[in-house]
């Protein structure tokens, strides 16, 4: 087993963060969250010989699992996750599309697996465990890597900033709780990927982010 890494291609105009998680060595890997602009998503693996053996989704929001079905197909891979609760959002991401005038190529998502809390997900040797963290949406789960002390947070935590609770199944004090009960704990050295712009480290989020001090 080698170096878990990750790379991120910017997709759709929500410059939605899917990521690539991989194993430096034998360059197997996932993709998170494919929110579209699959020919990227192909090209980036293309590129660097890498081989996705899942889709894994944070949770059911358009940006996010909007290409989920073309990559499945393009690759013949399982989409695992969210949680169940996120069913209806995938859905009706055909609806959501129409509503943001994003037509092209977006499909309803049908994962082969959802996720519940505790499970675990790997790939490579590099195991995940799976936290369920609602709020910005209701089956929203997080991939933390304890090994690495790495986890890919999707939309509940940015930056100085927390996830948007103003969409359908948002709550804020549901949102706030999930960071400060299952992420936080977990130590202020993790480091982080989110669904838009750049990471952090818990920390630092903890000590500094407005919604949380």
């Amino acid at each position: 087993m080698g170096q878990l890494n990750a790379g991120i291609v910017p997709v759709t105009p929500f410059q939605q963060n899917c990521t690539i998680l991989f194993d430096m060595d034998d360059k197997s890997g996932v993709v998170v969250d494919p929110g579209g602009d699959i020919d990227k998503v192909l090209q980036a693996l293309k590129d660097n010989a890498i081989r996705a053996g899942a889709i894994w989704i944070t949770h059911g929001h358009i940006d996010h699992a909007g290409g989920a079905m073309e990559l499945k197909e393009a690759l013949g891979i399982d989409i695992i996750g969210p949680h169940v609760a996120d069913k209806p959002l995938l859905e009706n991401l055909e609806n959501q599309a129409k509503r943001f005038g994003l037509t092209d190529s977006v499909r309803n998502c049908v994962p082969d697996r959802f996720l519940t809390e505790g499970e675990t997900v790997s790939f490579g040797g590099h195991e995940f465990e799976v936290l369920h963290c609602p709020g910005h949406a209701p089956g929203h789960v997080v991939y933390y890597n304890r090994a690495a002390k790495f986890a890919h947070v999707g939309d509940v935590l940015f930056r100085g900033s927390v996830g948007r609770t103003d969409l359908p199944g948002g709550d804020h004090a549901t949102l706030i709780a999930s960071i400060k009960e299952k992420l936080l704990p977990l130590g202020d050295d993790i480091g982080f990927i989110c669904g838009h712009g750049p990471g952090g480290r818990f920390g630092e989020e903890r000590r500094t982010n407005p919604f949380l001090v």
